[in-house]
């Protein structure tokens, strides 16, 4: 039988890309404290691994197809092809950041005043072009984890992942300059992409995945209304498009469908019963596919 081998990313981003992955019309079991997981897919032979390593073993061909954080694609400079951009992170929809982290009471203000200091990050090799091009040496050493707390004591400044900045707050850092921003992508190995049975996988997936993001933080709203009413509702109603009407049973009554963003929802729904709205109906969305 013929097989499509992806590596989902283990860590923070585990969570969430399973998630996406039920979403998308996916069952997904998993051991305790495995590495393997079950899905319910036979073409799809799935392992979860370190993201950070993702890139390396989809451009090796050991894998298929993976998904990784453009960050890691960029520092491990490897030669992989770029199938979607999937803008998720641990926290949900939206990019994350790599900064310049320096403690609240450095006397570093900008990014040139890292001229001969130390620097102490996991994206060594992405930080140190960043320098480069901006004329700038410093020392730069890998970080095994922690960074955020090597700042005074055992180096000037960290690059560091953030997302909401609130983990730096803590430990009394401030942001001097932000390195990259960074999102979740499908990535594939190149000859593996030119296999046409499993290019048109990975294009599956990536259609199912692309659709499960959309419809994380939106919602339907179906409702009833009368044709006089109508109008009203109209101006009310955001859609992807345009509602979509049908007529009811009931002489001069009409269903109404729409797609909205979930926060919407709350503030719309009691402006719409107000205009004449009946049977107001809010439903979660697997997916939403343009």
């Amino acid at each position: 039988m013929k097989k499509l081998k992806i590596g989902l990313p283990k860590g923070s981003l585990e969570k969430i890309s399973i998630e996406l992955l039920e979403r998308a019309g996916y069952r997904i079991t998993r051991e305790e404290r495995s590495y393997s997981l079950s899905i319910d897919d036979k073409e799809i032979d799935p392992l979860l691994i370190r993201t950070q390593e993702i890139p390396l073993y989809v451009a090796k061909g050991v894998l298929d197809a993976g998904l990784a954080g453009s960050d890691w694609v960029l520092e491990r400079k490897v030669e992989i092809y770029r199938v979607k951009e999937l803008s998720y992170s641990k926290q949900g929809v939206g990019k994350v950041r790599w900064v310049i982290a320096v403690p609240i009471d450095s006397n570093i203000t900008k990014v040139e005043d890292l001229e001969g200091k130390r620097i102490a990050t996991e994206l060594v090799q992405v930080t140190r072009d960043y320098l480069k091009k901006r004329g700038i040496k410093a020392e730069i050493e890998f970080s095994w984890g922690a960074t955020e707390v090597k700042a005074p004591h055992l180096v000037d400044a960290i690059v560091e992942l953030t997302e909401t900045g609130r983990s730096l707050k803590a430990n009394d850092l401030r942001i001097v300059e932000t390195v990259l921003e960074s999102t979740t992508w499908l990535i594939a190995n190149p000859h593996s992409w030119e296999n046409p049975w499993k290019r048109e996988k990975i294009k599956s997936l990536s259609i199912l995945l692309e659709g499960a993001i959309n419809g994380l933080e939106k919602v339907g709203l179906k409702l009833n209304v009368s044709e006089e009413n109508l109008p009203q509702i109209f101006s009310l109603l955001p859609a992807l498009r345009k509602p979509t009407i049908s007529k009811l049973s009931t002489e001069k009554w009409w269903a109404v469908e729409t797609v909205l963003d979930e926060f919407q929802a709350r503030e719309l729904i009691p402006r719409l019963k107000k205009a004449g709205a009946e049977g107001i109906v809010e439903y979660p969305l697997n997916k939403v596919v343009y």
